[in-house]
């Protein structure tokens, strides 16, 4: 089957970085779309940003020239840079890759979640 292990959440003060990683492990052989989604206390999940297999990029504009995605299409591994980080930022951070092969692992798949907290 397929799992999605993120890791790099934590506490940070206003102003800081912190860089995600999600790595998908099981027998992939292409993934379409990865991406990063948040959902903060008493608030729906919400796109951050994703990236395909092309390069193709989309952000949310509330994270536009702060964050960057990246992927590693070899290690099926998406990044997330976070850089000047708001207290409006905190949520949990869930990493979404959408397989394309083999067929029968085809889907949408999702992260256990990892929390970003910004405060001083």
């Amino acid at each position: 089957q397929v799992q999605l292990v993120e890791s790099g959440g934590g506490l940070v003060q206003p102003g800081g970085s912190l860089r995600l990683s999600c790595a998908a492990s099981g027998k992939i052989f292409s993934i379409s779309v990865m991406g990063w989604y948040r959902q903060a206390p008493g608030k729906e999940r919400e796109l951050v940003a994703t990236i395909t297999s092309a390069g193709s990029l989309n952000y949310a504009d509330s994270v536009k020239g702060r964050f960057t995605i990246s992927r590693d299409n070899a290690k099926n591994t998406v990044y997330l840079q976070m850089n000047s980080l708001k207290p409006e930022d905190t949520a949990v951070y869930y990493c979404s890759a959408t397989v394309v092969v083999p067929i029968p692992l085809r889907g949408n798949y999702w992260g256990q979640g990892t929390q970003v907290t910004v405060s001083s």
